[in-house]
């Protein structure tokens, strides 16, 4: 089992703030995350590097490319982002990666392990067309549930592929499924 003796430190309090995205971001993120039927979508904390080494195993964060006491400090941030305004998700999924499971377990507590959400492996470093087949059938399936939001931790790339937009580290974006399957960026949540 991966070692993650980092996962329960305290950390600081410092807040997020919401940023201009795309259309319908005037009114801020959190009225729109507390309506629920909404993704919030984070690229893992900060995780100095790039790419993982050859031979990395997913089983093995020893082998990976980790967050950093920087990174594990912006995962807890987000954390407190939600808990300071009573946003419980409804569900927080997670690539495999160990990156992004100990930055969802460092922000809310758990994660839940969804190779949908893991990063692409090989080259070019692309998602495969299943993985975000998958990703835009469970957008869609969140976009019924008023009320209820879920939190995704992916990578970059995932998000690139998945909404067509960069993303720093640790940032946020809260998705929801369109008319036609379109995947829209309603919000941004970046550390402040």
């Amino acid at each position: 089992m991966p070692h993650r003796r980092d996962v329960l430190a305290a950390g600081l309090a410092l807040p997020f703030a919401p940023l201009p995205g795309l259309a319908g971001d005037d009114a801020g993120a959190e009225p729109l995350i507390r309506a629920g039927g909404v993704v919030v979508a984070f690229r893992h904390a900060l995780a100095p590097g790039t790419f993982d080494p050859p031979g990395f195993t997913i089983d093995d964060c020893r082998t990976q490319r980790n967050l950093d006491d920087e990174g594990r400090a912006q995962a807890r941030r987000i954390g407190e982002w939600f808990q300071r305004r009573q946003l419980r998700p409804a569900a927080v999924r997670s690539s495999p990666w160990c990156r992004c499971v100990d930055t969802a377990t460092l922000a809310f507590g758990h994660a839940e392990p969804w190779p949908a959400l893991g990063s692409p492996r090989g080259s070019p470093e692309q998602t495969s067309t299943g993985h975000l087949q998958q990703l835009r059938t469970a957008l869609q399936a969140a976009g019924t549930r008023a009320g209820r939001f879920e939190v995704w931790v992916t990578h970059m790339f995932v998000l690139s592929a998945l909404v067509r937009q960069g993303t720093g580290s640790g940032e946020g974006l809260v998705l929801r499924a369109g008319p036609v399957g379109e995947v829209q960026v309603l919000a941004r949540l970046a550390p402040a």
